[in-house]
């Protein structure tokens, strides 16, 4: 699992970790501490070498020259005749493998995998899951950081420690300059001269804030770039019980105001902390040793006051900063919920109640943004009258040191530079403890989200086949707070091959079957297996994959026609995509959008009507390779003679690929009439089981929903 050495190597991860796609190859490696892209590319050579050992070719195809700065970089080979792209993230220190065709080179990553070892499955191991555990505080997290990022910490260092040694250099130079034009001895070349260099030493101190902030900010920029990846990564593990205790703008709002905050504690704090640090440290050495240490101290007297107010403020100000957050959370949740309800809101006329809502929620995240910023400009009056007061005795006491011939004009013009030299370290430790408390009241809100316990654990690590039969025993399941079960003693088998109807009444448990097969939850008791598996049993992407699931409200996201139906199979060519489309009788619909299967569908379909969404769905589900279908109230949405055209292309489907089992959850009859088993569900119990024909001599609930539906489609006819 290693790879040149103990020191430098890298890790393979399985098909399907951590919730990628069943296609997703993933390296992970640690070759150096630098972010440099030339480290990453002796990784990959490495692992070409081992798969050239497996007995395949390795062609490479392209290799672009190293860039400095890059983040994202890409080598293309042809590996076993598979062109292959190899694509470096180094905010994460992965390598992710894009091979033109995955199911081919499966062999080639299975068999290196085999030849040497697998990661251990914990998921505290896998780079996205980085830190099981976040650190308790934002002091620890930092402190972390810049340990991991000490060589760009460090030239930032040097190169403040250069501006804070030019900027006292220069009064005291000046102070020189001074007293010489004082005495007559500085004129003509030696004038010019002396000021060139104080010109000198100003560019270079403009070069050197210009280094700095380059080396600093992209570090903090990366923190902000993998906490970013880390909260997106931990909620994509989450189950749907744990979204049901969050809301959506709440976590709109960490992935960005929060995450911003704590970046700017990595990034600018830092930077205002250390630089105004030393620059105190160095300004009140040259006043104290340098000049007169009586002028030094007399001018010190006034600080302490200054830092207890900054304390008084700082309380308050973590206080306010938290409420500002909370306050944006809120904002983001009725932003969120007013667009994506926009339709309903307009219908029932709520716009008007909606809008003001908007402006009272608005009104308070504004009215909390001042008040934290109201506490945050507390600081400068503070910094001011502090100043102020330490000139006012400086020149006191200058002015009677120099009337007693102790200390020269020059000396007391350098002593009145350096206070003015001490306004950005005082400004700057104002600066700090905001940004350190509005970073804290960040990291409060983020870190809990960040270790927050997976409400479905995904340790399962055996072999699913890909004809296995599904079986449920005794399934029972409860919601919380419910008076009875969504599902009892529930007993079913699903062969390889072969449909399976459930139907019934509104509340049945037709869904909560699903979301029990799918893990989304887990049951009270009974088993669910695949293959004689149990489900908890199984990885959840290798659980899922076997699984292409319709829901009757599908999801379609903001891109084009095509990709949504082509997102199980990125690979998929137009022809593929096309024969999906016309299984789910949508082809023709698709052909009278404005750009074909390239027309944008919008946010969530909005563009498509509820019934081109549902068959836009279908077809997506019909393209994946899954071994077993599920149209859960799929066909809701569309008329009865597109449901029948449908149903005929799944019977053509069946017998292509005989293997393929299909589960029809519908309230339509009709939708279940060809399965090899139906089974009816009232109350979360079954009542009823049997073929089409047998529900229908049984005489109960089945037949007599059938004869309703056959007279409602006859009045519907004529």
């Amino acid at each position: 699992m290693t790879g040149a050495s103990t020191r430098k190597g890298y890790t393979l991860y399985p098909l399907g970790w951590e919730g990628h796609s069943d296609d997703a190859l993933c390296l992970s490696y640690e070759w150096s501490d630098s972010f440099e892209n030339r480290e990453w590319r002796p990784c990959v050579e490495h692992f070409l070498q081992q798969v050239v050992q497996l007995g395949y070719d390795v062609v490479p195809l392209s290799s672009p020259p190293f860039t400095p700065g890059e983040d994202f970089v890409e080598l293309e080979y042809l590996v076993g005749g598979i062109r292959t792209t190899f694509s470096s993230d180094l905010l994460l220190s992965l390598i992710y493998i894009q091979p033109e065709n995955p199911r081919v080179f499966r062999a080639v990553w299975n068999a290196l995998g085999d030849r040497i070892g697998w990661e251990p499955a914990a998921p505290h191991t896998a780079p996205l899951n980085a830190e099981a555990s976040p650190p308790a505080t934002l002091t620890r997290m930092l402190a972390a950081f810049v340990r991991e990022h000490w060589r760009a910490y460090a030239s930032a260092a040097v190169m403040l420690s250069c501006i804070a040694a030019l900027t006292v250099w220069i009064p005291r130079q000046v102070g020189h300059v001074v007293d010489a034009l004082v005495a007559g001895g500085l004129q003509g070349t030696a004038l010019i001269e002396q000021l060139a260099l104080l010109v000198a030493a100003g560019l270079v101190i403009y070069l050197l804030r210009v280094g700095w902030r380059l080396t600093l900010f992209k570090a903090a920029y990366r923190l902000g770039a993998r906490l970013r990846t880390r909260l997106f990564a931990r909620l994509a593990l989450q189950g749907p019980a744990y979204f049901q205790g969050q809301r959506t703008g709440d976590l709109m709002a960490l992935a960005t105001n929060d995450i911003d905050a704590v970046e700017q504690a990595a990034g600018e704090a830092m930077l205002a902390g250390f630089d105004g640090s030393q620059t105190l440290l160095l300004v009140l050495a040259m006043m104290t040793l340098s000049i007169d240490w009586r002028l030094g101290l007399a001018a010190l007297v006034p600080f302490p006051l200054m830092a207890l107010a900054f304390w008084w403020i700082s309380r308050h100000l973590h206080e306010a900063a938290q409420d500002s957050l909370n306050r944006f959370g809120d904002l983001n949740q009725q932003v969120q919920e007013s667009l994506a309800g926009v339709r309903t809101l307009r219908a029932l006329g709520l716009v008007g109640r909606s809008e003001q809502r908007f402006r009272e929620l608005a009104g308070n995240a504004a009215e909390a943004a001042f008040r934290s910023q109201r506490w945050e400009a507390a600081y400068e009056p503070a910094v001011g009258m502090t100043l102020g007061l330490a000139t006012a005795i400086a020149l006191a006491v200058g002015g009677w040191l120099v009337a007693q011939r102790e200390i020269s004009i020059g000396q007391l013009t350098a002593f009145t530079m350096y206070l003015g030299q001490l306004i950005w370290p005082m400004f700057a430790a104002g600066w700090v403890l905001a940004l350190l408390e509005r970073g804290r009241a960040a990291w409060t809100r983020l870190a809990p989200v960040l270790d927050a316990p997976l409400t479905l654990a995904d340790e399962g690590r055996a072999a699913l086949p890909a004809q296995a039969t599904l079986q449920a025993e005794g399934l029972t399941f409860s919601f919380p707070n419910a008076k009875r079960p969504a599902l009892e003693g529930l007993d079913l088998t699903l062969a390889p091959g072969k449909t399976l109807g459930i139907v019934g009444a509104t509340g049945a448990g037709k869904s909560t079957f699903v979301r029990l097969l799918l893990r989304q939850s887990e049951p009270d008791a009974g088993r669910l297996t695949l293959g004689g598996v149990p489900v908890p049993q199984l990885p959840l992407a290798a659980l899922r994959a076997h699984i292409a699931w319709v829901p009757q409200e599908p999801f379609l996201f903001s891109a084009s026609v095509a990709d949504n139906i082509a997102l199980a199979r990125p690979a998929a060519t137009p022809a593929d995509i096309e024969a999906a489309a016309r299984l789910a009788a949508v082809h023709d619909d698709i052909t009278r959008l404005p750009n074909g299967y390239a027309t944008e569908v919008g946010e969530r379909g909005v563009t498509l009507s509820g019934g081109q969404r549902q068959r836009v769905a279908i077809a997506r589900a019909l393209l994946s390779d899954s071994p077993l279908l599920v149209l859960d109230d799929a066909l809701s949405a569309v008329d009865t003679g597109t449901e029948t055209a449908i149903l005929d292309h799944l019977r053509e489907l069946r017998s292509a690929r005989p293997d393929r089992s299909v589960i029809v959850i519908a309230h339509r009859l009709s939708a279940v009439m060809d399965a090899d088993e139906v089974i009816v569900l009232k109350q979360g119990h079954v009542i009823e089981r049997g073929s089409h024909a047998q529900l229908l001599e049984l005489g109960g609930w089945y037949a007599a929903q059938w004869r309703y539906q056959q007279i409602e489609a006859s009045l519907e006819a004529a």
